[in-house]
C-alpha cells in the first residue's frame, strides 16, 4: 500500500506522487508518515524532508522552509513556505 504525497509552495506544486514513507521536520520533532497513518496536522520547521520510495530507499531530500503538514485519508500534504530539492 502506497502513501500519496504532495508538496506545495505558494509558487507551484513541486511533488505529487505515491511513495513508501515521508519523514517531515515538525516543530515537535521529525515524524514519519506511512500509508494508513492516523489523521493529524503539524507545523513544519525549516529542515530536510526525506522521501522514501521503498523501506530502505531514499528517493529525495528536500529542504523546506516552514509551513504546515496535514495527514488525512487521502495521504500527506505539505504546504511549505519555500522548498528546494537537495
Amino acid at each position: 500500500m502506497a502513501l500519496h504525497f504532495e508538496l506545495v509552495t505558494p509558487e507551484k506544486l513541486l511533488r505529487s506522487e505515491d511513495v513508501h514513507m515521508v519523514v517531515v521536520p515538525g516543530t515537535e520533532g521529525d515524524f514519519g508518515v506511512l500509508a494508513g497513518h492516523a489523521p493529524f496536522m503539524s507545523v513544519v520547521r525549516s529542515g530536510e524532508l526525506t522521501v522514501y520510495s521503498g523501506p530502505n530507499t531514499v528517493s529525495g531530500r528536500i529542504h523546506v522552509e516552514g509551513g504546515f503538514a496535514e495527514v488525512n485519508e487521502k495521504g500527506l500534504t505539505v504546504l511549505a513556505e519555500a522548498a528546494t530539492e537537495a
